[in-house]
């Protein structure tokens, strides 16, 4: 099982640490800091080792409603956005299907759904980025909790762009997503593929209150959804609400 994340606070303490033991990554020299600072950050993005037991997910005959995705379907061009009504302030998303194809008929399927309305920001870490996408109705989450073949990065995760998560392990990508607050284009060479970028209202992402840090458990979310959020981290932000605001043309999710 891998290791916890770390917490901001023990981000440079942690790199230090790597570095000065000579630690390395399969290559001859120690890493350097910044390069434990990358891994360490890195972790985030990927999804938690839980410490508890995850949810089973559904057959395929138990979600039989739930639109998948034919990779030969996709549709390769067109932009569309997408408003994000949200606590800390309202925001849009331009998507580019050329961009991540398979991502962002993903989103689109999940936006239409209503899907990310009442997602909290779970995990906020200033400077990085923020990270939702974890049903608050556990029923939904494991309706939707299947995964989606990667995409080739063809754009930089840059400040403002957004991406989906995912694990160490191929096509792990399933509702998480997160926008990067400054420059994480370490993530480029790891398959981490932006499918949209923040055009209106960054300074409301930027606001997204960051109190908790990466303390909510992914696995608990999953498992109790909003009522433990509500709970444990009630000054949580959160959607409110997202929608399509210019219909691309040529979608299979519209046939």
């Amino acid at each position: 099982m891998r290791s916890q994340l770390l917490r901001p606070m023990f981000l440079l303490a942690a790199a230090a640490m790597l570095s000065l033991a000579g630690c390395s990554d399969g290559r001859d020299e120690p890493l350097s800091t910044n390069d434990a600072l990358a891994k360490i950050k890195q972790s985030r993005v990927n999804s938690e080792p839980l410490a508890i037991p995850q949810p089973e997910v559904p057959e395929a005959s138990e979600a039989a409603d739930m639109p998948e995705i034919e990779t030969t379907d996709v549709p390769k061009t067109g932009v569309f956005t997408v408003k994000v009504e949200s606590s800390a302030g309202d925001y849009k998303i331009e998507v580019h299907r050329d961009w991540s194809p398979i991502g962002a008929e993903r989103f689109y399927q999940l936006v239409k759904a209503g899907y990310y309305d009442e997602c909290r920001y779970f995990r906020v870490v200033p400077g990085f980025m923020v990270q939702f996408g974890i049903s608050g109705d556990p029923a939904v989450q494991r309706e939707w909790n299947r995964n989606i073949k990667d995409d080739a990065v063809k754009e930089s995760n840059v400040r403002g762009y957004v991406t989906f998560a995912k694990t160490g392990a191929p096509n792990s990508r399933t509702t998480q997503i997160f926008i990067s607050y400054g420059d994480n284009k370490f993530l480029d060479s790891d398959g981490f593929s932006p499918f949209g970028k923040v055009t209106e209202g960054m300074d409301h992402v930027d606001a997204i209150n960051s109190k908790y840090g990466e303390s909510p458990e992914q696995g608990r979310i999953e498992q109790i959804g909003n009522d433990y959020l509500k709970q444990s981290f009630p000054e949580l932000d959160y959607v409110k609400k997202m929608s399509i605001m210019s219909e691309p043309t040529g979608s299979p999710s519209e046939n």
